[in-house]
């Protein structure tokens, strides 16, 4: 995989329900790579947020002209539940590097019985499949141990810097949270960032 470490252009694609800070992950991360003289460009698919649907962030870290990636072109993969993890695998290309939370959020039609979850280490199978490494972590439990459960976004962002797929480092990520975090969570996500960091060493 050609990363941004290396002087050449990372695209990291970022997939979460609506409400689980996809668009927060990619602010911080943004804002990171600016503030380490990183070219970055940026764009955001809102799907129904606010109705649990689909939320994607496109990322492009290093020299581009288009923040904009195709089907097969996603170098990071980060998925905020194992399900649209997998669905969003036509991003992905064999040299993929993929994290993922592996706690679900079922939608509405499974947890109401019209419909089944696929089970999670199938999911994790699927995914080794067809991209070149997978890091998994019950993101969730991560985030209730930082001590808010809605700080699962900073546990995956802390899992992504320590992967040194991009060229920011983790004080620098750090550094971000702490300034456009709302005040009364900024220590929960920094603990949380922090125990992605050390999960995905």
């Amino acid at each position: 995989m050609e990363t941004a470490t290396q002087g050449k252009t990372a695209r990291v694609v970022i997939v979460a329900v609506g409400g689980q800070g996809n668009l927060l992950t990619a602010r911080v991360l943004g804002e990171a790579c600016m503030a380490s003289g990183v070219p970055v460009r940026m764009s955001e698919i809102h799907g129904m947020a606010q109705r649990g649907g689909v939320v994607e962030s496109s990322v492009v870290v290093g020299p581009a002209r288009s923040a904009i990636i195709s089907d097969g072109e996603a170098d990071v993969l980060v998925g905020f539940e194992p399900a649209e993890t997998l669905r969003a695998v036509r991003r992905a290309h064999k040299g993929t590097l993929v994290i993922t939370n592996t706690s679900p959020l079922p939608p509405f039609t499974a947890a109401i019985g019209k419909g089944v979850y696929p089970d999670v280490e199938r999911v994790l199978g699927l995914l080794r499949q067809k991209t070149a490494r997978v890091i998994s972590m019950d993101a969730q439990k991560l985030a209730r141990e930082a001590g808010n459960p809605l700080s699962m976004n900073m546990v995956l962002l802390g899992a992504l810097i320590r992967t040194g797929v991009l060229p920011v480092t983790a004080d620098a990520a750090r550094e971000v949270i702490a300034t456009v975090t709302k005040k009364a969570f900024v220590t929960e996500n920094a603990r949380a960032f922090d125990l992605g960091y050390e999960a995905a060493a």
